[in-house]
């Protein structure tokens, strides 16, 4: 379990921290954390955000422009077995 720990930076170095975290890939907590790790001598967290992505298979679909059309067949066919019972 993590605490919540509040720190204060000047603009200029929340500016460049927070840039640096986004060229990791990973948000500012995340890159505070692996330097306090990295100064403690404690192992750094091995999240990686890439693992999210690319779980499954879309089998070619693209829920962004098709999600319209799957919710309503979606809806048909719950309907149909309502109807059936």
């Amino acid at each position: 379990m993590m605490s919540r720990t509040q720190i204060t930076l000047e603009p200029e170095m929340q500016r460049r921290a927070r840039q640096r975290a986004t060229e990791l890939g990973i948000s500012l907590a995340e890159y505070v954390r692996r330097l306090v790790a990295d100064d403690l001598g404690g192992e750094q967290s091995t999240a990686d955000p890439a693992r999210v992505f690319d779980l499954g298979s879309s089998s070619g679909s693209d829920i962004a422009k098709e999600k319209r059309a799957m919710i309503a067949k979606a809806f048909a066919g719950g309907r149909r077995k309502q109807h059936r019972a």
